[in-house]
Formats: structure tokens, C-alpha cells, sequence
């Protein structure tokens, strides 16, 4: 793994508490996903979240999962914060 990944991996894990392992296979479990189907997506964001250790409210799974499904999902970062912190 480049130093870059690896830099990119240990931020990740000391913000989330979330491995690289378990990254790789969420990854690979949703491959071949539908997220245009709201369950899929809502198992998804659950999964992470308790991965995470972060209780999120049904709000804000709601917010998270229509976004996802109708595919409007923000292109950069401070999208991404904006989203995530409604």
C-alpha cells in the first residue's frame, strides 16, 4: 500500500474507528449493489454507522438514503460534510 493509502487509512481509522479490513469489505460487499433500492442503502448506512460507533439519527438515515437512492450525492468534500452534518 502506497504511503498516500496508508495516510488515507489511518485518518479514516483515528476519525471513525473504522479498519482498513472492514473498509475493503464493505467495499467488496456492495460492489454490485443497487442504490437505487432503499433498503440496500439503508443497511449500508446502518452498518457504517454502527461500524463507526456513531448513533445517527432516522433523520438524518432518511436525508442520507434519499440522497443516495436519487442519486444527489454532493462531488466534493464540503458536500459531503454538509450532508453528513444535517
Amino acid at each position: 500500500m502506497s504511503q498516500e493509502k496508508k495516510g488515507i487509512f489511518d485518518r479514516i481509522q483515528k476519525e471513525t474507528n473504522i479498519r482498513p479490513e472492514e473498509i475493503y469489505r464493505i467495499a467488496a460487499s456492495v460492489k454490485n449493489a443497487d442504490f437505487s433500492n432503499e433498503q440496500t442503502v439503508r443497511n449500508l448506512v446502518q452498518q457504517i454507522s454502527s461500524m463507526a460507533g456513531k448513533r445517527i439519527s432516522s433523520e438524518k438515515e432518511k436525508k442520507i438514503v434519499e440522497s443516495i437512492t436519487n442519486n444527489k450525492i454532493p462531488d466534493d468534500v464540503q458536500g459531503l460534510n454538509r450532508l453528513f452534518k444535517q
